[in-house]
């Protein structure tokens, strides 16, 4: 982080499906700004439809970051996410450009704009197929009670259901006798920050959850994970594992059918936003709420350009 404590950032955050993109694009275009995903599964490639990812003619209205970055076999941590977010915003900033860091992934959006202290610990192979065994075997909520007798903070952020984060929470701690929680430290990074926030009433939500996934279905989304796997891109990676993907492996293996996965998608998307909304609080005094139903693009751009100043309009 190289930029001076004046360099403006505008964050857009929200659960999935209200429009966040739509609002976005505009946004960065009235502003002469540039799009920095924090949806942590947008960096892989060829993981288009399910992923909601920016279309090709969006990223060419508006240049976007972080996108298509590791192939979904690769390891991706936050750690690695936080440094290359940091470097696009100083180098966007370089430019007089305006940053708009725009995604649902709360961790990502957190690790950023509060600046944690993330631990460099390197994955353990045989710790995590010893602790996935033991999900497997005792559930995942025996998993979650270990982690919450070695660090109960964590325990109380993580969700029992997250065994990836739980199993990386044990792992951080095998690694250093330290809990993960006393790593994750905040030192705000040096901008200005302006927190964007979208929701609308639950019912319309999850309409347009249920609409956005029949779309994708009609885009091709089983023929896109079935391509993965040919790829050889194995159930147990954490991208083959996500929402949108994991729904279908009990199709691929002839145990459900498509209208079973659409089911599943639709339903598991409907707790993810509840997840969402433990990250991004309605009550939460540093973000700007909007209702999304409400027509509110003028308000959310009066409100930016207070925050840049007349100077960013272009």
């Amino acid at each position: 982080m190289t930029e001076s404590a004046d360099s403006p950032i505008i964050v857009i955050v929200g659960p999935t499906a209200v429009g966040k993109t739509a609002i976005a694009l505009r946004l960065a275009e009235e502003f002469d700004g540039e799009i920095i995903s924090a949806d942590s599964r947008q960096v892989y490639r060829g993981m288009d439809i399910g992923t909601a990812k920016p279309t090709p003619e969006e990223q060419r209205l508006v240049r976007h970051h972080l996108i298509d970055i590791v192939d979904p076999d690769e390891e991706f941590t936050l750690a690695q996410y936080q440094e290359r977010a940091y470097a696009a915003i100083d180098e966007i900033s370089h430019r007089s450009k305006v940053p708009f860091l725009v995604g649902g992934t709360g961790l990502y959006v957190k690790a950023v704009i509060e600046g944690w202290t993330i631990p460099r610990v390197a994955p353990n192979p045989e710790l995590r197929e010893q602790l996935y065994r033991q999900a497997e075997e005792q559930g995942h909520e025996a998993l979650h009670a270990r982690l919450r007798d070695v660090d109960t903070q964590a325990a109380v952020r993580i969700d029992p259901r997250n065994v990836r984060r739980v199993i990386r929470a044990l792992e951080v701690h095998e690694a250093t006798g330290v809990p993960i929680s006393h790593w994750q430290r905040k030192e705000p990074p040096p901008y200005r920050v302006l927190q964007i926030g979208l929701t609308m009433p639950r019912v319309k939500l999850y309409c347009r959850i249920d609409q956005r996934v029949e779309r994708m279905m009609a885009r091709g989304l089983a023929e896109e994970v079935e391509r993965l796997i040919v790829q050889g891109h194995g159930w147990d990676l954490p991208a083959m594992s996500g929402l949108g993907y994991g729904q279908f492996e009990e199709y691929f293996k002839g145990k459900i059918g498509l209208d079973e996965v659409v089911r599943l998608i639709k339903r598991d998307t409907r707790r993810f936003v509840r997840h969402q909304y433990s990250w991004f609080r309605l009550g939460d005094e540093a973000i700007h709420w909007f209702d999304r139903t409400q027509e509110p693009h003028e308000a959310i751009k009066a409100t930016a350009a207070f925050f840049l100043g007349v100077r960013y309009f272009v």
